[in-house]
């Protein structure tokens, strides 16, 4: 049983939790129906500098024009009724933020950073009283708000730190983290349909569906794949839809003339193979190393990026009938003369896949003997 501890290993690094798993307490279906329905939202906002509190104004009119300006009706009365409550704290120094336990949130890029003790708001939001832990900083440029005002010859630097926080909050696009939060995929779908959207707000949006079960999104993002500047974002967000999408992620890979349009075809493969396990997504791609592997001799043969970005799918279902094909391409690469990066990516890629196959040949031979 000696090899259990190792394949478990691999298991745990590839089928670790997305944003969209990363809650720390789950939602009752009750709870999830109620935000998936959520449409006004009380705002509340406190700010706070190392003078004390301060006018929140102006952070509630941005905080507020944001929701409003995705379809959210938005109230700063508690005593209205309301679906549901997003909390914003704004200070000039952050305090100190108590240990969370591993995974969640803390584990994202845009989680509260422990160490950082410059200006930063924290966005939360509570339903019937509940915190579900949901929390996303925001932080300034700079850690030290007086030494920065002081920089830029401004006297007061608790307003000089709200300003640009206030700044921060108009930039991050918490209203589409928000929705996907809520499970609100028909109001994300409706601003990715609109030609008004900003591109950069699309990607985000797109970004955001590839980590959500997002079956109902399948139709619009088959549609978005003729838009030529979006399709390696949209090829991501058809991870989201799960199974359904395979058909078109395989079309994709086998038909695309575009190699970066195949990687990133291949790399959804690979993603939903992660999160289901169905067996249709890897055989493609095993096939795809097979062609090529009797007329791979020199780097000039290999397209890296697209044979990286396959080698690590592969290795994220394990399919056994990959063993050899991906054996073989082990030891070709490493038999090719070449220290580029490129190649030592690839290199590291086919001898995780390969022993993590061979890892999950040997557990399941010594289970069934």
């Amino acid at each position: 049983m000696k090899a259990w501890p190792v394949f478990l290993i691999f298991v745990m690094v590839w089928v670790g939790g997305t944003s969209s798993e990363a809650r720390q307490i789950p939602l009752t279906p009750e709870q999830k129906t109620q935000l998936e329905n959520a449409q006004t939202v009380l705002v509340e906002v406190l700010a706070l500098t190392e003078k004390g509190t301060y006018d929140p104004s102006p952070l509630i009119a941005t905080v507020k024009a944001r929701l409003e300006a995705i379809g959210y009706t938005v109230t700063t009365d508690r005593s209205q009724p309301h679906d549901v409550k997003v909390k914003v704290k704004c200070e000039e120094a952050k305090t100190s933020t108590r240990t969370s336990p591993s995974g969640g949130d803390v584990d994202l890029a845009d989680a509260p950073n422990r160490l950082w003790k410059g200006p930063a708001c924290l966005l939360t939001y509570f339903l019937q009283h509940n915190n579900f832990q949901w929390k996303k900083e925001v932080r300034t440029s700079f850690a030290d708000a007086r030494q920065a005002a002081q920089q830029a010859q401004v006297d007061d630097a608790g307003t000089y730190a709200m300003d640009h926080l206030n700044q921060r909050l108009g930039e991050y696009d918490f209203p589409v983290l928000l929705s996907a939060e809520w499970g609100q995929i028909d109001r994300l779908l409706k601003l990715l349909d609109d030609p008004n959207t900003p591109k950069l707000r699309k990607v985000k949006i797109l970004s955001v569906l590839s980590d959500v079960q997002a079956d109902e999104a399948l139709p619009q993002l088959t549609k978005l794949l003729e838009s030529t500047d979006l399709q390696q974002e949209t090829i991501n967000a058809l991870s989201g839809a799960g199974g359904h999408s395979i058909p078109i992620l395989i079309d994709l890979f086998q038909t695309s003339r575009q190699s970066s349009i195949r990687a990133e075809a291949a790399k959804a493969l690979g993603d939903i193979a992660a999160r289901t396990g169905d067996p249709r997504t890897i055989p493609p791609l095993v096939e795809y190393v097979s062609e090529i592997l009797p007329n791979l001799k020199t780097s000039e043969d290999i397209d890296f990026p697209l044979l990286t970005e396959v080698v690590w799918a592969i290795g994220k279902l394990r399919w056994a009938h990959s063993l050899k094909p991906i054996g073989e391409l082990q030891d070709k690469v490493w038999l090719i003369h070449d220290n580029s990066e490129e190649m030592a990516e690839l290199r590291e890629a086919t001898n995780w896949t390969f022993k993590a196959i061979e890892l999950q040949d040997a557990a399941m031979l010594e289970t069934f003997g």
